[in-house]
């Protein structure tokens, strides 16, 4: 936390192109993740989602409020077990783009509540 009381959040953009046809699979793979995700310590945010011009493109904005949380995230059983289902649903590798947060400024304002998670 900075001195100003804001947090630098690590925000990811995953971009995934999956193959036509398996939306509705990647989809549920995908939700049952981030549900857990969303649950991680270290993790403020996991959003899923779906391109509206084209049903095969994802994106998942994974917010991380420090700097183990990424990795500890990749050793998790459900994040394992998402990337085995969707291995061969992809059309092509999943790219990421790092982002660090400007607004909001604090961790709370990236908290969407226990309610959203169901």
């Amino acid at each position: 936390m900075s001195s100003s009381g804001s947090v630098e959040l690590l925000c990811v953009h995953v971009f995934v192109s999956v193959k036509p046809g398996t939306e509705a699979a990647f989809l549920e793979a995908s939700l049952a993740n981030a549900r857990a995700s969303a649950k991680e310590p270290g993790v403020s945010r996991f959003d899923v989602v779906q391109q509206i011009d084209d049903s095969t493109k994802f994106v998942l904005v994974e917010v991380y409020n420090n700097d183990s949380a990424p990795a500890a995230h990749k050793e998790t059983a459900h994040y394992l077990k998402w990337r085995e289902t969707v291995a061969d649903m992809m059309a092509e590798p999943r790219s990421a783009i790092k982002y660090k947060n400007l607004f909001p400024t604090t961790d709370a304002g990236w908290d969407y509540g226990d309610a959203a998670l169901e």
